[in-house]
């Protein structure tokens, strides 16, 4: 095995600086938990095939809530092969049976806008590309194989896209000179759900700046 090699498993079977040997409890005391002890499970890098194996490491946390009885148990893998580095939500694709009537309700009640930058002829069905904050909704104008009726009448029971927003009284305001049915959160929080003309279920919950 050359120099290099030696190397390479010296430094990927060395635990990390960060962690504590195996048989060391680390004991972090915070007002409202009782200690924390850490866990911490190591698996030996290896050869197979030609390739290494880079170690995964699996941490498992035990918190006991003070005068309660129950546990919670939190596991972290790290793994970088199988990080393949996920990013954001690029976009939510929504079936509409007529594109000027979905575009009517999307632009015109919720002001969403276009985005011009997406091409609309390069499949083979009409659709139209909108804004979202970063992100974008695709209309597709395509048969749709959910039954339109029988629904949940809140759309939290359906499933459903969530968008973000500033305000939900404003957005409830809209909704009312509008004539659009809604419904708000059964938990109390600041959301409003309603459906867009083929009833895709959509929630906009209020988010802090």
């Amino acid at each position: 095995m050359s120099c290099c090699s030696c190397s390479a498993m010296a430094f990927l079977l060395k635990a990390p600086s960060f962690l504590p040997p195996l048989n060391q409890k680390l004991n972090y005391t915070h007002k409202s938990f009782s200690p924390i002890n850490l866990q911490s499970k190591f698996y030996h890098a290896s050869v197979r095939n030609g390739r290494w194996n880079v170690p995964s490491m699996t941490i498992k946390a035990q918190a006991a809530v003070e005068g309660d009885v129950l546990l919670d148990e939190e596991s972290i893998c790290v793994n970088e092969e199988s990080d393949y580095g996920v990013v954001c939500m690029h976009h939510v694709g929504i079936l509409c049976e007529n594109l000027e009537r979905s575009l009517d309700f999307y632009q015109n009640v919720l002001g969403l806008k276009i985005n011009e930058a997406r091409p609309h002829n390069k499949l083979p069905y009409r659709g139209a590309w909108l804004w979202v904050g970063s992100e974008m909704i695709h209309l597709m104008e395509l048969p749709n194989p959910d039954p339109l009726t029988g629904r949940p009448q809140h759309g939290g029971r359906d499933r459903h896209t969530c968008i973000a927003i500033r305000d939900v009284s404003k957005l409830k305001a809209i909704f009312d000179k509008a004539g659009i049915a809604y419904t708000l959160s059964h938990s109390g929080r600041p959301a409003i759900f309603t459906r867009d003309p083929d009833a895709n279920a959509l929630e906009f919950t209020q988010v802090d700046d």
